[in-house]
């Protein structure tokens, strides 16, 4: 079940990389008064938090999408990534033995 987040009034990445690239470019000027430099500093903390948080997501898909459990590309709901337990399949080792305990 979906929840409706705070996410769907934010801008796309792309988006919010081009407007905190404007604002990085307005503050290297200089030429603002200190309220608006801080406001727009503000602006461009929560925008790089909002990448942050993009990135880190598209990250886990990937790793998601990357690997099973012996290393070798497969394709796992990431639903199971979100849990940060390992799933039964990526969790362990099999050395071979049976009894998917590793080398005991």
């Amino acid at each position: 079940m979906s929840r409706p987040t705070k996410r769907s009034k934010e801008p796309g990445f792309e988006t919010a990389l081009g407007r905190l690239e404007e604002i990085v470019r307005t503050l290297e000027e200089g030429d603002l008064p200190l309220e608006t430099s801080l406001r727009l500093f503000e602006e461009g903390v929560a925008l790089t938090r909002q990448c942050a948080t993009r990135l880190e997501e598209a990250q886990r898909r990937i790793e998601v999408l990357g690997r099973g459990g012996d290393g070798s590309p497969a394709l796992r709901p990431l639903e199971a990534a979100d849990t940060g337990e390992p799933d039964d399949a990526a969790g362990t080792e099999d050395d071979g033995d049976g009894d998917s305990g590793g080398d005991r």
